[in-house]
């Protein structure tokens, strides 16, 4: 029986390395089916270190790093540097598309004397002369730190997210005397110090543990599941707190094993949690995959290539770059792993989706960017198709640190970034983006309807940023949704009140509930407004939903940033205007 089954193992390997090799998937060794015992081939923009490395080698790469990304925002160059389980002294700072990340099962496994930080950047603009507001698309995850400063400095704003980091000593996230910041997202990571959270002005922090005081808070900041936060105080302090949350998964990560070999840890699914998965060492529940499972793509792949290793049973790991796709990337087959490293951007250059995920189980996307491309795309990702209707409650698709951009690097055009059919999908820090700025940038240029679309009923968003779409910025038609952490600015270019009018009145509401909605709860939103054509623009409300009490919202706000114009109502017809001035419009209970 053992004899018969290894022949059939062998003869399937063989039919299948022959078939993938005639398709041109298997270009070198490292790409392989299987890496047959060797390092995986990452690409030239991936480096791996260990604790014998000379210190200053290793510092002497970040310092290039930085000193070619610290202003390189719209570039088109990606970077992941990895380190293998032991002590370092570094100096890590994280410039545009550059990742830090350890490979131990533990955070503690990879032990950084020093810092892994972002700093600010010059703003005239700000009091401070600095300030954090396009720090963008940078990471860390799964090390330790221990400051050799006082803090260590993470002043970032959206797609900047620190996962699985224990913070040894004080952790500082805004850039310093005040300066402007807008972010930002921990999750699974511990804070032993004091957190100054400064001049944030919303942030989300999930399943984490701080060990001291969280200080100061501007607009929204929410805490779902992370033990020591403070307690509730919306809106003054401006502080969200819901004990645990609901349904989690954390995101997979690269890791090497006792015998030196790749491997990436998948975690499992956790009801009402509440602090790390690491509490006790290494993440508890989830199961561990060979390096040998992924097909691990370069940015010269296509998007048949890709597919066909995916249509083999692949799991695929993307290395840094950009990869320009004349088809969309599919991924049919349950539990598929989709991950990335060092910020990789998927670019439909046809006007097909980036990604199409099938409403199968288990399916994990992670770590990637999406760029819509000149030709417009109807989605740039969909999930599932608008007959799904299969239960994924107990083994749910996800979506942890994707993010869309419709211009900046170049022009780009989408009607919807994202549409999500299948039920029980988890949302996990997404930030979904109509450039304000950078290349391409336009009211009929960077042309984009709305950001997200939910239709799958039992949806939950954890880390909801949305923004500066052209009509309503999210829509929610499926039941039972639940948003944990909403962060929204309406466009800031419509050229006239007549081009930017909905059907319910002046403007369009950033955050839509369908009137069908019977049930639908969303914890800390914020809205804001900068109309900045010097034209009169208004938005009748900030969020749009059925009357109905298994419809609330919780801690809601809307803002006037600056400009002109502003939005009129909070919530339908509640709140305060926030008109031509500086202004807030809370709303601790809606309804009432």
């Amino acid at each position: 029986m053992g004899t018969i089954s290894m022949r059939r193992r062998a003869i399937s390997l063989g039919v299948v390395t022959a078939a993938v090799t005639a398709a041109g998937v298997i270009p070198q060794p490292g790409v392989a089916l299987a890496n047959w015992g060797g390092a995986p081939d990452f690409g030239p923009n991936v480096f791996v270190y260990d604790s014998t490395t000379p210190a200053a080698e290793i510092q002497a790469r970040f310092d290039t790093l930085f000193a070619e990304q610290e202003r390189n925002e719209m570039g088109t160059s990606r970077y992941a540097v990895l380190l293998k389980p032991g002590s370092y002294d570094l100096d890590a700072r994280l410039g545009y598309y550059t990742t830090i990340a350890g490979l131990g099962t533990s955070p503690d496994d990879v032990d950084i004397t020093g810092a892994v930080r972002v700093v600010g950047q010059p703003d005239p603009g700000s009091v401070a002369g600095i300030s954090a507001l396009t720090n963008f698309w940078r990471g860390a995850e799964n090390l330790a730190v221990t400051p050799t400063d006082w803090s260590n400095q993470w002043a970032v704003s959206q797609a900047s997210p620190m996962r699985r980091v224990h913070v040894k000593g004080t952790l500082w996230l805004e850039p310093g005397n005040g300066g402007f910041s807008s972010g930002g997202y921990i999750a699974d990571s511990k804070v032993d110090g004091v957190t100054i959270n400064g001049s944030q002005q919303q942030w989300l922090t999930r399943d984490s543990e701080l060990g001291g005081e969280w200080t100061n808070g501007v607009w929204n900041q929410v805490f779902s599941g992370v033990t020591g936060a403070p307690a509730q105080g919306f809106p003054d302090p401006p502080y969200t707190t819901l004990p645990t949350s609901p349904v989690t998964r954390e995101k997979p990560y690269l890791h090497v094993d006792s015998r030196g070999k790749y491997r990436v840890f998948v975690p499992g699914l956790r009801r009402n949690s509440a602090g790390t998965t690491w509490a006790a060492g290494a993440t508890a529940p989830g199961r561990s995959l060979s390096i040998d499972d992924f097909y691990i793509a370069k940015p010269g792949d296509s998007a048949t290539r890709i597919n066909l290793a995916l249509g083999l049973g692949k799991h695929l790991l993307l290395t840094p770059g950009v990869y320009h796709l004349r088809d969309s990337i599919k991924v049919t087959r349950p539990d598929t792993v989709v991950l990335g490293i060092g910020m990789p951007s998927l670019a439909p250059d046809t006007g097909r989706a980036a990604l199409e995920i099938a409403d199968v189980d288990g399916v994990r996307i992670a770590g990637v960017l999406v760029d819509a491309g000149p030709r417009e795309s109807e989605t740039l990702v969909t999930i599932g198709s608008p007959r799904s209707s299969r239960d994924h409650s107990r083994n749910p698709i996800s979506l942890q640190d994707v993010f869309f951009r419709i211009g900046g690097p170049w022009e780009g055009k989408a009607r919807t970034s994202l549409a999500v059919h299948s039920d029980d999908t988890l949302i996990d820090n997404i930030w979904v983006w109509r450039g304000d700025h950078g290349n391409g940038i336009g009211w009929t240029r960077n042309t984009g309807d709305v950001g997200v679309v939910i239709n799958g009923d039992d949806v939950i968003a954890y880390g909801l940023f949305v923004e500066h779409y052209q009509k309503w910025q999210t829509i929610w038609n499926g039941e039972r949704g639940r948003t944990i952490f909403y962060q929204s600015e309406l466009p800031y270019d419509p050229p006239s009140q007549a081009a930017w009018t909905s059907p319910t009145g002046p403007g369009w509401a950033s955050y839509k509930v369908a009137p069908h909605v019977r049930t639908h709860e969303a914890w800390g939103l914020g809205v804001y407004s900068y109309f900045n054509q010097g034209v009169d623009i208004r938005a009748a409300r900030g969020i749009e939903a059925p009357v109905r009490p298994g419809v609330r919202f919780h801690s809601a706000v809307t803002v006037f940033l600056d400009g002109s114009g502003g939005i009129e109502r909070t919530i339908n017809d509640a709140g305060a205007p926030v008109i031509g001035t500086y202004g807030t419009s809370p709303i601790v209970n809606y309804p009432a």
